[in-house]
C-alpha cells in the first residue's frame, strides 16, 4: 500500500482495510498526526478503551525493549476481537529494530499504529513503511486553504452556526499551521458565538484575535518587515506556548512561496496592491498592507535566497531535534536582518 497522501487519506480513514496490520502516521503537523491516529484507533476498537483490546505504548519503551512491540502485537485479544497497539512519540526514538519483524511477518489479529513527527524521506521508519507493500504510511502536512474551509464548516455546522465570508478570510490568516491548535481555536470561537446564528468578523477579532500575539502570521509579517525585536519576542512566546518549530518553519516557507509567486506578477507589470487584492485564497484585509510592503521590499532573487536559507534550516532541524528551536529561530533572524538591508 505504501504512502497515502492528499484526499486519499480521508477515504482511507473512513474505511480502512479489514486486514490492515501496520500504519505509520507522520508529518510536521503534529496535531493532524494525532487526530488521524485517533481516527484509526477509534475505528479499529469501535471506540472501546478496553485495555485488552487497546494498548498504548511510548516509543521510548519500545526503543529500550524492542521485543515488547512484537509481544503486544502478537497477543490474541480476549473475546475474539482484533487487538490494537498504538505507539506514540516515535519521531525521536529509533524503533526500527522493533518494527522489522512485524514488517517481515505482519500480525493477523492486531493493528499497530505508530505516531511520529516529521520524518526525513528515505530514512528510518519512513523508508521501511513506504517501501513495503504490506505497510501503510500516512503523511500529514499543514492544512491547505480547502482543508481549512472544510474544518471550519465541520466545527460550525456541529455548533449550528454559519460563517460570514470576512470571518472566514480572517480565520485563514490566523489558523492552519497545526490541526489540533486550529480545532481548539474554532471550538473556542463556536462557544463564544453560541446563541447567534452566524460567526462574524467581530467574533473572530474578540476571541481568536486575543491569541494573535502568538499567531504564526504575525511572526511571519515581522520577519519580512525586518522587525527583529518583534521576531525574537513572538518566536519565544510561541515556543513557550508549545507551538512546534517545524510548523512555524513550514508556515513561513509556504508564505515565502506565495510572496515569490506574487512578486513574479509584480515583475510582469502588475501593481503590488492589485496582486494582493486578487490573491487566492484571499488575504485577510488586515494583513494586506504587510504583504504589499513585503512585495515592495523583497525582489524575486532575494526571496529565492531566503527560501534556500529556510530550507536548509528545516533540514538541519530535522537532523538535530534537540536544537530545532535554536536552528529555526536563527534562520528567521537571518531573514529578518536581510529584510533591513538595502534592496
Amino acid at each position: 500500500m505504501a504512502l497515502i497522501k492528499g484526499r486519499d487519506i480521508d477515504r482511507f480513514l473512513k474505511s480502512p482495510p479489514a486486514d490492515l496490520a501496520l500504519v505509520l502516521v507522520f508529518g510536521p503537523d503534529t496535531g493532524l498526526v494525532n487526530e488521524r491516529c485517533k481516527a484509526l484507533v477509534t475505528t479499529a476498537t469501535a471506540g472501546s478503551e478496553d485495555p485488552f483490546a487497546l494498548v498504548t505504548l511510548d516509543a521510548s519503551e519500545i526503543a529500550s525493549d524492542p521485543s515488547r512491540l512484537a509481544d503486544e502485537a502478537l497477543q490474541i485479544a480476549m473475546f475474539g476481537d482484533r487487538r490494537t497497539v498504538w505507539v506514540r512519540n516515535a519521531g525521536t526514538q529509533n524503533i526500527v529494530p522493533a518494527v522489522e519483524p512485524l514488517i517481515a511477518e505482519p500480525p493477523t489479529d492486531s493493528l499497530v499504529v505508530i505516531e511520529a513527527g516529521d520524518l526525513k524521506k528515505g530514512t528510518g521508519l519512513r523508508r521501511r513503511f513506504e517501501a513495503d507493500s504490506k505497510a501503510v504510511a500516512i503523511a500529514c502536512y499543514a492544512d491547505a486553504a480547502a482543508d481549512l474551509d472544510r474544518l471550519m464548516d465541520e466545527e460550525a455546522s456541529a455548533a449550528g452556526l454559519e460563517i460570514d465570508r470576512d470571518a472566514r478570510q480572517a480565520l485563514h490568516a490566523l489558523i492552519g499551521a497545526d490541526r489540533l491548535a486550529s480545532r481548539g481555536e474554532l471550538a473556542k470561537l463556536c462557544l463564544y458565538a453560541r446563541g447567534d446564528k452566524r460567526i462574524t468578523i467581530e467574533h473572530v477579532a474578540a476571541v481568536v484575535g486575543d491569541a494573535s500575539g502568538l499567531a504564526v502570521d504575525e511572526l511571519i509579517d515581522a520577519v519580512f518587515a525586518g522587525n527583529i525585536d518583534q521576531v525574537v519576542r513572538n518566536y519565544r512566546r510561541m515556543i513557550a506556548a508549545g507551538t512546534s518549530p517545524a510548523s512555524i518553519g513550514t508556515a513561513t516557507l509556504r508564505h515565502m512561496q506565495m510572496l515569490h509567486r506574487a512578486r513574479a506578477d509584480v515583475d510582469a507589470g502588475s501593481s503590488a496592491e492589485s496582486v494582493v487584492a486578487r490573491a487566492r485564497p484571499p488575504i485577510f484585509f488586515r494583513r494586506r498592507p504587510h504583504i504589499t510592503r513585503a512585495l515592495a521590499r523583497w525582489s524575486s532573487h532575494r526571496l529565492e535566497h531566503a527560501m534556500g536559507v529556510l530550507n536548509e534550516a528545516i533540514l538541519n532541524a530535522r537532523r538535530l531535534r534537540e536544537l530545532e528551536d535554536d536552528i529555526l529561530g536563527e534562520a528567521l533572524l537571518l531573514i529578518a536582518r536581510a529584510a533591513r538591508a538595502p534592496g
